[in-house]
C-alpha cells in the first residue's frame, strides 16, 4: 500500500486520515498547529470503535487501521515518500497560495497534490507552481469516511495523467469520485445543494411552508430515492419510456415553475427569523453537539445498511 500526506490536521483532515487508513495506506498527518494534532489519535480512535461496531472497516481492527496513523513534528516528515498529498488548510486563498508553494517544492515529484477546499478554484492557488500539472481539488462531503462522494476538479494545467491516477485512488479507497471535465464555482455538489437550499429559503421566507415540512419533504420524500439513485436515474425510473418520456411527460410543469424561482431571497434577511426560531424550538443551540453525534452514528447505520443492500441487490 502507499503513504498517504494529510496537511492540516482539523475535522477534515482527521476524516481523510480515517478513510486511507482503512484503505491499508500509512497515513502521517501535520500541522503548523500543535493544537489541531493535539489528541488527533485520541478522537479518531474513538470514530474507528464505531466503525468497527458497524463493520465498516474492511473487516479490520480499528487498533489495525490506527495503526497506520502517525502525527509527525515537520511537514517534510509528512512529506516523505507520500504518492498522494491531501490539503485541508483554512479557506483563504493566500494561506493556500503559500502551503501548495511548500508542498510543491518538498513533496516527490509523482506524489499528487490535492486540496479539500469547499469554494476556491484550483486555478486560484495553482497557478505558481513548478509542478501545478499535479495539483487538483478533491473536495469531500463530511465525513468522507462515511459519505464515499468526493469531487475531483482540476485546474486548466493538470495533467490526464493525474486525473485518472486519482479517480482511481479514490475508488480503491471506497471512495466515488465525480470528475468534473473543468473548473465551476461551486464544483457539482455545492451547486445541486444550493439550488435545494434557495428554493427552501423561498418557500420558508414567502410563507407557503414551515421549516419542519421542507425536512419532511427531503428526509422523508426525496432522500429516500437520492439516498441510492441520483436524479437522472430517478427520473428514468419515473415514467414508463424513460427519462425522454418523463421530460415529455412533465418538463412543462417545471418550465412554468422556474421563472419564479429565479428571485432569491436573502437568507440572513428577515425569513432567518422564522427559520432560527422553528430550528430552535425542535433543537435547543445546547443540544447541537449531541445531535451531531447521533447524526455520525445514524450515517454508520446508513451505510452498513447500504453496504447490506449493495451485496444482496447489486448496485
Amino acid at each position: 500500500m502507499a503513504r498517504v500526506a494529510i496537511i492540516g490536521s482539523g475535522f477534515i483532515g482527521r476524516a481523510w486520515a480515517i478513510s486511507f487508513a482503512r484503505a491499508g495506506h500509512d497515513v502521517a498527518m501535520w500541522d503548523q498547529s500543535s493544537s489541531a494534532t493535539d489528541g488527533a489519535r485520541d478522537y479518531i480512535a474513538g470514530v474507528l470503535g464505531d466503525l468497527a461496531a458497524n463493520d465498516l472497516l474492511r473487516g479490520q481492527s480499528a487498533a489495525a487501521v490506527l495503526d497506520r496513523i502517525a502525527v509527525v513534528a515537520e511537514l517534510g516528515q509528512a512529506l516523505a515518500g507520500a504518492v498522494h498529498v491531501q490539503e485541508n488548510t483554512p479557506e483563504n486563498l493566500e494561506v493556500k497560495r503559500e502551503v501548495f508553494s511548500l508542498i510543491d517544492s518538498a513533496a516527490d515529484p509523482q506524489a499528487v497534490i490535492a486540496s479539500s477546499t469547499s469554494a476556491l478554484l484550483p486555478s486560484k492557488f495553482t497557478d505558481h507552481l513548478k509542478g501545478r500539472h499535479r495539483c487538483l481539488v478533491v473536495h469531500p462531503i463530511n465525513p468522507p469516511y462515511l459519505i464515499p462522494a468526493a469531487e475531483v476538479v482540476p485546474a486548466p494545467w493538470t495533467s490526464a495523467e493525474t486525473l485518472e491516477t486519482t479517480r482511481a485512488f479514490l475508488i480503491e479507497a471506497g471512495h466515488a469520485p465525480l470528475v468534473m471535465k473543468r473548473e465551476l464555482d461551486g464544483f457539482i455538489m455545492n451547486r445541486l445543494q444550493g439550488a435545494l437550499l434557495e428554493e427552501a429559503f423561498r418557500l420558508v421566507a414567502d410563507g407557503y411552508a414551515s421549516v419542519e415540512d421542507v425536512d419532511i419533504g427531503i428526509r422523508d420524500g426525496l432522500a429516500l430515492r437520492w439516498s441510492f439513485m441520483g436524479p437522472f436515474e430517478t427520473i428514468d425510473l419515473n415514467a414508463p419510456g424513460g427519462v425522454r418520456d418523463y421530460v415529455d411527460r412533465y418538463q412543462g410543469i417545471y418550465s412554468n415553475i422556474f421563472p419564479q424561482m429565479l428571485r432569491r431571497v436573502d437568507w440572513a434577511g428577515e425569513g432567518m427569523a422564522t427559520v432560527e426560531a422553528e430550528r430552535n424550538k425542535r433543537l435547543p443551540r445546547e443540544n447541537l453537539g449531541e445531535r451531531q453525534v447521533w447524526r455520525d452514528r445514524r450515517l454508520m447505520a446508513l451505510a452498513a445498511h447500504k453496504k447490506k443492500s449493495d451485496q444482496e441487490f447489486g448496485q
